[in-house]
């Protein structure tokens, strides 16, 4: 059996109402907020006790989404949060962009830092890593027009 399609990335955070405002200033839409707890949630994370408070945000192509979760049970266990980009596991969630200066200027204005630099790609993107709320680790491409 062949994967459908990719359903969605998570994150974990602490302050969730804060997340939601920065993902909605990139661009995306919250889709919907709820608690989630019981025995299939449990089950599924192996979490017993398992609390959490969840917010699933749609690109506005529909194609992809981000569920934000803020765990009230069992406490976090390890933070990775500033983890450098060259750590084993999770890296970042790269999302384009039709004008990354606009972008960084706004997003700058939600407290993200750039990582590095804006970079270009040959005549193809400018790419660049920003930590966001909480310092998650996303990255911004934008496609360049043919001669750029």
């Amino acid at each position: 059996m062949t994967v459908k399609r990719m359903d969605n990335v998570g994150i974990v955070v602490e302050d969730i109402n804060a997340a939601i405002e920065f993902f909605v200033e990139l661009g995306l839409e919250l889709e919907g907020r709820a608690p989630i707890e019981g025995d299939w949630a449990d089950g599924v994370t192996g979490l017993r006790g398992m609390r959490v408070e969840i917010a699933m945000m749609r690109t506005p192509d529909g194609h992809s989404r981000l569920e934000l979760s803020r765990f009230l049970a069992p406490p976090v266990v390890a933070d990775h949060r500033r983890t450098p980009v060259n750590a084993l596991g999770y890296l970042r969630v790269m999302f384009a962009v039709e004008d990354i200066d606009d972008t960084l200027a706004r997003l700058g204005k939600r407290g993200a830092e750039l990582v590095g630099t804006v970079a270009q790609y040959e005549n193809t993107y400018r790419l660049c890593y920003i930590r966001g709320p909480e310092g998650i680790l996303i990255g911004l491409a934008q496609e360049l027009g043919h001669g750029a």
